[in-house]
């Protein structure tokens, strides 16, 4: 008998003015979806939350390495995204800053930037994800909450977890 996703929706709520904490529980142990979240092959199959195709996912996983995720929507939209992992626990946490490429910014200017926090802990071979993001300021994280990040978020982080579960 196969393995069942937890059909779970992520939770996301506000604990301060410039943070966006996501919870969820996945039915997978988390070096499943730790692998889902680090491995270009597996990140192109989930992180499209069905809305267009991912066409770049580069990943150099090491404290000082960088990352940059873009997919193209369907009616042509190219929504990137990068960073710099700043602390690789493998398995249990993965700290990066993450930059939305759609944001002008100033020549000159540094690009604003969220870090985030993910942290996986596992009970009874579920994981637990806990995705801590730090803006900068309010307005920043009332931008991204108010993007419509949470319907998107939703469906890929369903698709992950279908990806975990198969991978058992």
């Amino acid at each position: 008998m196969a393995a069942a996703t937890s059909s779970g929706t992520a939770k996301v709520t506000l604990p301060s003015d410039t943070q966006i904490l996501i919870t969820r529980v996945f039915n997978a142990p988390k070096h499943l979806v730790f692998r889902a979240w680090t491995t270009p092959e597996l990140v192109r199959q989930w992180w499209h939350a069905k809305r267009g195709e991912v066409t770049v996912v580069d990943i150099d996983l090491r404290a000082g390495g960088r990352w940059r995720w873009v997919m193209v929507t369907p009616d042509g939209m190219e929504v990137g995204f990068h960073g710099e992992y700043r602390e690789i626990v493998p398995d249990e946490r993965l700290v990066s800053t993450e930059v939305y490429e759609g944001i002008p910014v100033p020549d000159g200017a540094p690009e604003p930037f969220a870090l985030n926090t993910l942290t996986l802990t596992e009970v009874d071979g579920r994981t637990q994800l806990s995705l801590l993001v730090e803006h900068e300021t309010k307005e920043a994280r009332d931008g991204h909450v108010n993007s419509g990040m949470e319907d998107g978020l939703q469906d890929a982080l369903d698709l992950l977890e279908q990806l975990a579960v198969e991978e058992r």
